[in-house]
């Protein structure tokens, strides 16, 4: 494993660019925000094997993961050999995912401070971007540049696989579609996140609605292959580089 934990210095950036290292939603320069995030939905190697293994990614491949978290998609792309960066703006949870990588013997991952506006990849192009639930941390004037960006890191032919909180319902259907989410997902044993937390997201956090992410994607020069909803309130897009 390596690391690269040092982020763009504030001169480097203009004084309009968004900071997107100021947390929003939930504090996850917070330790113990990281260790609830991990008990509630970091363990995901199950799926994000069978993910991998579906889009085709093997050994030898350029894998990044914008807004890893504690590290599970990483973990399973270095698992089969891929050469994996680790991307997070959280200090806290770049530290457990690589805590958790040495924990499980896997080489292969770089980890960078970092996200969609600071990230640099270095040499070459990737073979694949995903991003899982980071890219709503961003309003929509900044999706937008941070979608340029991961299409300029992809070599033509790359895939971007994206979900996140996307919002499919009607705008008129607001109240009704939003109180329909929250009340078929919250969980207040402990075992998921709260009510509170869901109205948190809604409130302060930056999901969209999916016309807008398809607009940004097509304007960014994907190619969509395929969008799967559910709940209206959840997206998953699967785009390509031409």
């Amino acid at each position: 494993m390596k690391d690269d934990m040092i982020a763009p210095t504030k001169g480097e950036r203009q004084g309009w660019t968004y900071d997107e290292f100021a947390q929003t939603g939930l504090d996850f320069a917070d330790p113990a925000a990281v260790a609830a995030y991990d008990r509630r939905q970091g363990d995901r190697d199950a799926a994000n094997a069978h993910l991998l293994e579906e889009l085709g990614v093997t050994g030898g491949q350029v894998v990044v993961d914008l807004g890893t978290g504690t590290g599970s998609l990483a973990i399973a792309a270095a698992r089969l050999g891929a050469n994996v960066h680790a991307v997070d703006v959280s200090r806290p949870m770049l530290e457990r995912a690589r805590r958790k990588a040495a924990a499980a013997h896997v080489d292969g991952i770089e980890f960078h401070h970092a996200g969609f506006l600071t990230y640099r990849h270095r040499p070459g192009r990737a073979d694949f971007i995903f991003s899982q639930f980071a890219l709503h941390h961003l309003p929509d004037f900044w999706k937008q540049a941070a979608l340029t960006r991961v299409a300029s890191m992809l070599r033509s032919g790359g895939i971007f696989y994206l979900r996140d909180v996307v919002f499919s319902f009607e705008p008129k259907d607001q109240r009704q579609a939003v109180e329909a989410w929250i009340g078929a997902v919250a969980r207040e044993d402990g075992s998921g996140w709260s009510r509170r937390d869901f109205e948190a997201h809604v409130r302060e956090e930056y999901s969209t609605y999916a016309w807008i992410i398809e607009g940004m994607l097509t304007r960014a020069g994907f190619r969509i292959e395929n969008i799967e909803q559910s709940l209206a309130a959840y997206a998953t897009f699967l785009a390509i580089r031409p």
